[in-house]
């Protein structure tokens, strides 16, 4: 079973506090998330795996340990977007790909509509982001579509969950760790996280 990771880090709980607030911009807003998901990535990639290697200093030869393996973000869009920037500051040389779902309105399932990955994603870790997890089915949906091209280590990062989506992702997903901020009541009528911060797509980029 898929472990569920709740980042407590303070800075993390600050900013999102912040962005839980309706009267901020969305200039603050788009600040905020990025910097939460930076936060966020540093927590994630904690376990990946490292191999050894030497270089010159100025003074001798060393042996160092870097990254072993590829890493790809792959933002559901259009949140996802706002997570990017985030992460590359601090995984520079990450691939990027992209997936577009969106939630049909009577049947709160995903449809796709655009999908773009970077080449060899079956031999790199994944990280699937998307503020928010609520009913599951754009992340369940991104996660299948990642398989279907042969990739094994994905892992899903989102801002705040609802109780509803993390069980969608463990059921049909079981192998794939959830890292998240927060952890909110419920899914209201209209598939939306309760309490929440609305709707993470239109708060960023200034739309209704």
């Amino acid at each position: 079973m898929s472990e569920l990771h709740l980042l407590d880090h303070p800075l993390i709980q600050h900013k999102l506090s912040l962005m839980r607030d309706k009267n901020i911009s969305c200039k603050k807003f788009r600040e905020l998330l990025e910097e939460v998901a930076m936060l966020m990535a540093y927590e994630v990639t904690r376990n990946l795996p490292l191999e050894e290697t030497k270089v010159q200093t100025p003074i001798a030869e060393a042996r160092v340990k870097v990254l072993a393996a590829r890493m790809s973000i792959i933002a559901i869009l259009r949140a996802g977007l706002g997570m990017v920037n985030g992460m590359l500051r601090l995984i520079p040389t990450a691939r990027v790909g992209h997936i577009g779902l969106y939630r049909d309105p009577h049947t709160l399932e995903p449809v796709q509509y655009y999908y773009k990955l970077p080449k060899d994603v079956a031999d790199g870790e994944l990280i699937v982001v998307d503020p928010m997890l609520a009913t599951g089915g754009s992340a369940a949906g991104a996660i299948q579509l990642l398989k279907e091209k042969g990739a094994r280590d994905i892992t899903l990062l989102s801002l705040i969950a609802a109780p509803e989506g993390i069980q969608r992702v463990r059921r049909e997903h079981p192998e794939v760790d959830i890292y998240t901020a927060a952890v909110d009541e419920r899914l209201n009528d209209h598939g939306y996280i309760v309490p929440g911060l609305g709707d993470a797509g239109d708060r960023l980029f200034g739309t209704e």
